[in-house]
């Protein structure tokens, strides 16, 4: 699944030790990350400048980020000769770890009936990419730490040394900073594997990419359902902007497809959306409605509902406009348009 994503480093532009005339054109490589933001090509030139080196490269963000998108542009552009080969290690005993990195030869426990190539001879000339390198045993990092310190491993039942020529690449959604302090993960190798930190930011760091996501991903969803890409309204992408996303870009996508999915008459809509940090009008504090008819004593003109209601939201949420967005069941855009048509509406 190709995922969209822009990326953030610790490296400022003016920091990074190369000039863009250096710089040769990637722009295949990294056409599948969908973004607008200026910041995403200090840290491409970030992974063209890093790629030809050997040495591990940690890639840290949430979950959901695209982690794996970064790891394949790395292998990529390195004009590296064998292949790009993923595992994820969560959830790995040490056995299993050593066994799929390293194989094994026949006879070497029980079952073990034929030789088995491990995961790095598999990457040799290539990319071997770890995910969720923060839930590996402790056993298992010395092992990791062995090879990248000697390039050498053997297969389980095998005293022949085999020399490893695959680049480590590694990454996790798990604080680094909570697995040293907790002794849950070695200060060494964590020094091995950041020889290059690259940690991608959370969808609501950057909601200018979400409108463009979501197009993109809209178009995606109906090749796949062969029908003709639906509509969306400005007022929905604005809802969109604003939801928290805790699951990023994998859960925006999924929100997409699932709309596209239901969608009919050629507009997408999708559930109500959130704020994030606002609670939903369901969970904003009681209030007394029961004056609604009472002002007008009659039925009143749209006008006047209106205006009443604006008046009443702005009242209920202590002139909050975001949270009397959310209690009107619009965007806070839409609520300034009409606060700005007539100013009034905060002084009645």
């Amino acid at each position: 699944m190709v995922t969209c994503m822009k990326i953030t480093s610790t490296y400022s532009e003016a920091a990074l030790p190369f000039e863009q005339s250096e710089i040769r054109d990637c722009s295949e490589v990294f056409a599948p990350i969908v973004t607008c933001n200026r910041k995403m090509q200090t840290i491409f030139r970030y992974i063209e400048a890093i790629a030809p080196t050997s040495q591990a490269v940690m890639i840290t963000g949430e979950t959901g980020t695209g982690k794996e998108l970064i790891a394949r542009a790395l292998h990529d552009i390195s004009s590296r000769t064998g292949d790009f080969v993923s595992v994820n290690v969560a959830g790995l005993d040490d056995n299993m770890f050593s066994d799929s990195l390293f194989g094994h030869s026949r006879g070497a426990f029980s079952g073990a009936e034929r030789d088995r190539k491990g995961l790095v001879e598999t990457a040799a000339g290539g990319t071997l990419f770890l995910d969720e390198i923060g839930d590996l045993n402790n056993a298992s990092q010395v092992k990791l730490l062995r090879l990248l310190q000697e390039d050498e491993y053997y297969s389980l039942g095998s005293d022949k040394k085999m020399k490893s020529t695959a680049r480590i690449l590694v990454a996790t959604n798990s604080s680094m900073d909570t697995l040293l302090s907790s002794g849950n993960f070695r200060a060494d190798l964590y020094y091995r594997l950041c020889s290059h930190h690259i940690h991608l930011p959370s969808l609501r760091e950057r909601r200018n990419d979400i409108p463009l996501l979501v197009n993109y991903f809209m178009r995606k969803a109906a090749k796949e359902l062969g029908r003709p890409t639906p509509k969306i309204s400005t007022d929905t992408l604005d809802l969109l902007s604003s939801r928290s996303f805790p699951g990023n870009v994998r859960e925006l996508e999924g929100l997409v497809f699932n709309a596209v999915a239901v969608s009919n008459q050629g507009t997408v809509a999708f559930p109500r959306v959130n704020t994030p940090g606002m609670p939903c009008a369901s969970q904003l504090p009681a209030a007394d409605y029961s004056g609604l008819t009472q002002p007008f004593g009659r039925m009143p003109t749209l006008g006047e509902a209106e205006e009443y209601l604006i008046r009443e939201a702005l009242r209920v949420s202590g002139g909050n406009q975001q949270a009397a967005a959310v209690i009107l069941g619009i965007t806070r855009q839409a609520l300034n348009k009409r606060l700005q048509r007539d100013p009034g509406y905060n002084k009645r």
